[in-house]
This record gives C-alpha cells, structure tokens and sequence, in this order.
C-alpha cells in the first residue's frame, strides 16, 4: 500500500499515447492465430484428416473447453494476487506481466503438437487421448497468456471513451492477425498437396508469429500500467483478498455483470458455431473447395476490421448499447439468409458474410469494453480491484458453453452419418440429414442467440452517465483513504 507522501508524488495519469494503445493491440495477434485457427479448422483436422471420429472428435473439444473453463478462475484469481512468481518478480513487473512472459514459448510449441498425426486411424482411442491432452496443455498455456492480458484493459485506463478506443485497436490486431492467419492458412492449402503437411505447416508458420508480439506487448505497456495500478492501489480499502466463496457470491450477484456476461455468450456462441460449421458448410452444403473456407471467413473478418473504428466513432456519440444494437441488427439478417442460401449462390454467400461482419465487429468491441465498467462497480462495492476474477469468469463460461456446442455440433454429424473424406474421394455426398443439421448450426441456431443478446443489452443497466458516478466516489474514496493515513 503507497504511504500519504508516495501517493501525493504520483504524477498524473495523461491519456494513453499511440504507443501503448499499439503494444497493447498487438498483444492479441498470438491469441487471435490461435483461435480462429483452432475455430474453423480443428474439427475438420480432426474428422478429415486425422480421421478421428466425429463423435471422439466432439468429445475432445467439450473435454477440453470443460478443463479450460475449470482452470480460468483459478489462473484469473492468482493472477490478481500476483504473487505466484514471488514478491520480487511482482515487484518489477507487476500482477499480469509474469504470467504472459512465462507462457508464451510453450504455447507456440504446442500449438504445433496440435496439428501431429502420432497414430494411424484405427487407433482411434488413441488418437483421442493423444488430442485431448495436448490440447488441456495448450488451453492451459493459452489462458496463462491471454487471461492476463484481457485484464490489462482495467488496468491501462479508467476513461469511459477510452476503453473503448484501447479495445478497438485491440480487436484491430485481433481481426488482423485472424485475417493474417486465414490468408497463410489459403495459401497452404493451394500450395502444398498433403493434408497432414499442409495443417502442420500453417502450425509451425502460425505458432513463430503468434509468440513474439507477447514479448513486444509487455515491453510498450509495462511503463502505463505500472503508472495507473499506483492510482488504483491507493484507493483499495480491502488488500487482502475475500475467501474464494466470498468473491464468487459477489461475482455471481453483480447484476450488471451478469448482463455483460450474457451479452458476450450470445454474441461469442453465434459467431464461433458459425466460423467453426463454415468448413462444412462450405465445401458439403455449397459445393466449393476446402481453399475456398478462408476466403467465406475472411470476408466476415475483413469486413469486421473496417468496421472496428466506425462503431468506435459511433460509439463516442450514441454509446455502446446502441451500437451494439445497429451491428447486431445486420448479423440477425445474414444468419438468417445462410440458412435459405441454395448451392451456387456463391455471390450471395460472400455478401451475407460482409453483412455479418458488420455485427461481429460489434461483438468483438461492445462487451470488452463494457466488463472494465463493472470491475469499477464491484470495486466500489467491494474495495477490492479483481479484473482477473471478472475476466475469467467471463471466459469460464463462455467455453462451458462452446464446449457443449462443438460437442452436440458434431455428435450431429455422426449420428446423422457424416462422411469423411478420403483421398480418392475429397468432398463425398453428404445424407440429406447431415446437411440439415450444417445448416441448422450456420442459420437458426445462432439467430435465436443474437435475439436473446438484443434482449439483455437492453436492460444493460451501466450508462455513460453512471459510470462516471462510479468513478467519482472511487475518487472520493481515495482522498478518504488518503486524509486516514
């Protein structure tokens, strides 16, 4: 805790500089590789070319996505004392910092173990273990990077309009690197013949790019966090951490997280069921080649990164729930028409994709920038600064949920009796009731989510206006604390 004389020292906290907000952005490259790698490829990997089972192949994602939502509040509390590595290590570089400089090589490295064939095809239990533990390992490691790192955004800044300027450049990187990811993952496929090489190959070209800009992100924000966690330590009542049972009953009875919670699963299972059926969808449903996958996703990509700084602007004028409304608005309609879409209509296929990239960039902006605002309402409610706690929790549910999705998803397909391909036969005929079941996951289903997103995000009970209440009693608690000292 500062002394009177230290906390009457601190300089003031400016806004942030193009610098930070660029360190910051390009923390999410890794994160963004890897997921919208994993996403829309691994369970084709898996049925395609691995040639696991679709019902074994399910089963490994739910295994995995329950393992990694079991672990993230564990990862998001510590990561909140921070003092795992040491008092020493905390010292230097802070709650968050450790944690990202400790996972990013091991989580290269097995990112490029994900995509090994160690067992033929009739091994199929062992294919299935082989998978299921490589990938907890590289979940763990994942969440050890970017738990962290999504909690940064509370700590770089306090400013309403801020955040969500920070999240933008963020989610700029983000979709950036996603479009990177799928353009190398194109390229591969044309250029090189095999199947298994060609997955490895975008393994090992992805992981390389996805490590370093980690170390460059902690260098370019380190210096601004430090800077802002003074302020914010001056103002904790409570240092010491409420028992565990005491943070979940907080976390679970904060209304206004509750609603961002929500918001964030409706929009987040919408958009990654989607990206994950696309493959199939594609090449089963459409009639195009597997080279042609990326292209679908770029464009929702693409349109999503031009529109990033739009709904920014935007958002400064009508705030956040609005936005959120108008580019969820044109999602509903683009789900909507995938289910009705017909093969050959490849026009129409690539327009609906823009058409939903202009939501899905709401998606990826909104609720980020909403969940800081609730981490100050808790704060104030609470006298405790617990953003890895919020940030896990968020995370937690999110893959309880994408687990369950992905698992029944392909559970589907087996049981509507999916065919894999072979390499005699690259894109065989589906049954009529595989392909119903394609495009019930890339059309109704994720339409009645977003709905339901609409429904909460109006009854978001932060506004502008209250946010800024809550951050001038957090600074006359501050001054209290201060004068007490």
């Amino acid at each position: 805790m500062n002394s009177p004389a230290e906390t009457a020292e601190l300089p003031p906290i400016e806004k942030m500089n193009f610098s930070t907000k660029f360190a910051y952005g390009a923390g999410d490259i890794g994160g963004a590789i890897v997921g919208i790698l994993l996403l829309s490829y691994l369970s084709p990997f898996f049925t395609d070319v691995a040639h696991l089972s679709p019902g074994l192949a399910g089963a490994t994602q739910l295994v995995v996505r329950v393992w990694d939502a079991c672990i993230d509040p564990f990862i998001g509390i510590t990561s909140d004392r921070g003092d795992v590595f040491g008092a020493k290590i905390k010292e230097k570089w802070g709650r968050r910092y450790p944690w990202m400089l400790f996972s990013a090589i091991p989580f290269g490295i097995l990112f490029i173990c994900q995509w090994l064939i160690p067992f033929p095809a009739t091994n199929q239990w062992g294919l299935f273990v082989f998978y299921t533990f490589i990938s907890m390992l590289l979940g763990t490691f994942f969440t050890m990077y970017s738990l962290p790192y999504t909690a940064l955004t509370a700590e770089l800044t306090e400013d309403y309009n801020e955040r969500t300027s920070l999240n933008s450049f963020r989610f700029t990187f983000s979709l950036g690197g996603s479009i990177v990811a799928l353009l190398i993952a194109r390229t591969v496929f044309q250029q090189v013949i095999d199947p298994a090489q060609q997955y490895l190959t975008i393994g090992i070209i992805c992981a390389i790019i996805s490590v370093v800009p980690i170390f460059y992100c902690v260098w370019g924000t380190q210096a601004r966090a430090k800077l802002v966690n003074q302020y914010q330590a001056a103002r904790v009542e409570n240092p010491d951490p409420l028992p565990l049972k005491d943070q979940l009953r907080s976390v679970f009875t904060n209304r206004a997280f509750m609603f961002v919670v929500g918001i964030y699963l409706c929009s987040w299972f919408s958009l990654q069921l989607t990206a994950a059926i696309i493959p199939y969808f594609a090449v089963s449903w459409m009639g195009l080649q597997q080279a042609d996958s990326p292209l679908i996703i770029l464009a929702v990509q693409g349109t999503a990164l031009g529109m990033l700084s739009v709904w920014s602007k935007i958002s400064q004028k009508v705030g956040k729930k609005a936005v959120y409304f108008m580019g969820t608005g044109f999602w509903i309609i683009s789900q909507a028409g995938l289910f009705l879409l017909q093969p050959g209509q490849t026009v129409m296929l690539y327009f609906l994709a823009m058409l939903a990239g202009l939501g899905v960039s709401t998606a990826y902006l909104v609720p980020w920038s909403m969940l800081p605002d609730v981490i100050e309402l808790d704060e104030l409610e609470t006298g405790q600064r617990r953003e890895g706690l919020f940030y896990s929790f968020m995370v937690f549910l999110q893959k309880i949920c994408l687990g369950v999705a992905l698992a029944v998803i392909l559970q589907s397909l087996e049981w509507t009796g999916y065919i894999s391909p072979t390499a005699t036969v690259l894109a065989p005929i589906q049954p009529p009731a595989v392909l119903l079941a394609i495009r019930f996951a890339i059309g109704p289903i994720p339409t009645i989510s977003l709905i339901g997103g609409l429904i909460l995000a109006y009854f978001y009970p932060i506004t502008r206006e209250r946010h800024q209440q809550i951050l001038l009693q957090l600074a006359e608690r501050r001054k209290h604390l201060e004068n007490d000292r």
